[in-house]
């Protein structure tokens, strides 16, 4: 009886160690060996299975498609010192700033647009936090509504191409990037959509969240916004086109639509930004180091997965699936809703290092009937475990979003304000997730057209 309960016993000890502070890359890595060690005691592992952790990482090593992952974080790090984000800013404002609420639906279009460029949240969140977070706060918004648009904004990276998150879920599922590019890219529209109509529909019933400037009687500067649009949206809309465009048309890989969008976001900062050999030295530790707690993270998760594995952690969950009888829509909102709530105390990578690799397999075979067809299941799977994963850097006590912001923002923004800001759009998000639930084809539509000719 013991034996069979390992598993779970595994998990909990997990949940628990998770809580002490220390780095997960080494909590995960720790109790893989220690339940290992374990395992040996009861004969159901063996010390020379330790020898399999290092075939399994260098999977991960030996993948072209891993290389972009790298790229993809320095070039979210360039774009910082590239002075795109001011000049976005500025462009956009100066086309909504008659609209209620015009500075907040201009945070959230440049969220979409930096998530289509970097991918990387961590960069995106603070980036706005310091452009925009000041401007927002000075025209008189609430700080909770504020910080509540950056902070969601900022999330979009998740599941907006390129997205690093979705390059791993390619790695943990294997699916055609291409094809998950492409079935992501609507339904992170869709919540951009979801969160400017909620900026519009907020900012008119409360005016005073989202006070519109005086007017001042002056006609449009059509030169100056034409001067606006070029300076700061076209360089951003032609890196877009080089990273994105290029792999949805088919015309290169991942890793050299990566490497095309690092370089150009290198040559963005040292035309725009004026960057030096230090910043660029600078730039490069800073990838360094969250290149490698990334991979300090797989490391970690790959070595859990195969002990949890190995002490029959797969027997235990498809057995207590069988004893429920939930059918496949049981086992996929359950799938979710367990995802969702280890939001509240993992990071989107250790969930999706998880969690992934555990419901991925059962949900993956399920047939859904007339709803979606069957090769399909998966992608629609995997987009919304990345929509679901975007409340993880929400929701509190781990919300990773939440800390960045406190961490750059003045003083008079209370940690109160910023989780009253975030619950709306947690709300919103969960309820793309419905959309995407009750109508697959928002996923599956523009893969079909554009690969399935």
């Amino acid at each position: 009886m013991v034996v069979d309960l390992l598993p779970l016993f595994m998990f909990i000890v997990l949940m628990a160690l998770v809580f002490t502070s220390y780095p997960i890359a080494f909590v995960l890595g720790g109790t893989a060996v220690l339940f290992g060690l374990i395992g040996i005691v009861f004969d159901v592992f063996s010390f020379v299975e330790f020898y399999n952790f290092t075939p399994r990482v260098w999977t991960v090593a030996d993948n072209l498609q891993i290389i972009a992952v790298p790229l993809f974080v320095f070039m979210g790090v360039m774009l910082e010192r590239s002075r795109i984000a001011q000049d976005l800013l500025e462009a956009l404002q100066l086309i909504l700033k008659r609209a209620p609420g015009g500075v907040a639906l201009a945070v959230t279009l440049m969220g979409v647009i930096f998530a289509a460029i970097t991918g990387v949240v961590g960069a995106s969140v603070i980036m706005l936090t310091l452009i925009a977070l000041p401007t927002m706060l000075a025209a008189g918004y609430r700080p909770s509504l504020a910080v509540g648009v950056i902070a969601s904004s900022s999330t979009l990276g998740i599941l907006i191409p390129p997205s690093i998150l979705l390059v791993f879920l390619c790695e943990l599922m294997p699916m055609s990037i291409g094809y998950l590019f492409a079935g992501a890219l609507v339904p992170g529209l869709l919540l951009a959509l979801l969160y400017l109509v909620y900026i519009l529909a907020y900012t008119v019933a409360v005016p005073s969240a989202g006070p519109r400037p005086p007017p001042d009687g002056a006609k449009a500067d059509w030169p100056a916004i034409g001067r606006a649009l070029v300076r700061g949206i076209l360089p951003p809309a032609v890196l877009i086109a080089l990273v994105m465009g290029s792999v949805l048309a088919g015309v290169v890989t991942i890793t050299e639509s990566a490497a095309v969008g690092a370089g150009g976001a290198l040559l963005l900062a040292f035309t725009r930004g004026g960057l030096t050999l230090d910043g660029l030295r600078e730039c490069l530790r800073r990838s360094s180091m969250i290149i490698g707690m990334i991979f300090c993270l797989y490391i970690g998760a790959t070595a859990f997965a195969y002990v949890f594995r190995i002490l029959g952690g797969d027997d235990l969950v498809h057995t207590f699936m069988g004893a429920t009888d939930f059918g496949p829509w049981g086992v996929l909102l359950l799938a979710i809703l367990l995802i969702f709530l280890m939001g509240f105390f993992f990071d989107v990578l250790e969930i999706l290092l998880i969690a992934v690799p555990l419901f991925g397999p059962m949900i993956v075979p399920l047939d859904f009937g007339a709803h979606i067809a069957q090769p399909d299941v998966i992608y629609w799977f995997a987009v919304l475990v990345a929509i679901t994963l975007q409340t993880s850097f929400l929701t509190p006590p781990m919300g990773l979003s939440l800390f960045y912001i406190k961490g750059v923002a003045p003083k008079s923004v209370t940690m109160r304000q910023i989780y009253v800001g975030i619950v709306p759009f947690v709300a919103l998000q969960m309820l793309c997730v419905a959309l995407v639930l009750a109508w697959p084809q928002i996923v599956v539509y523009l893969p079909h057209r554009l690969f399935d000719l």
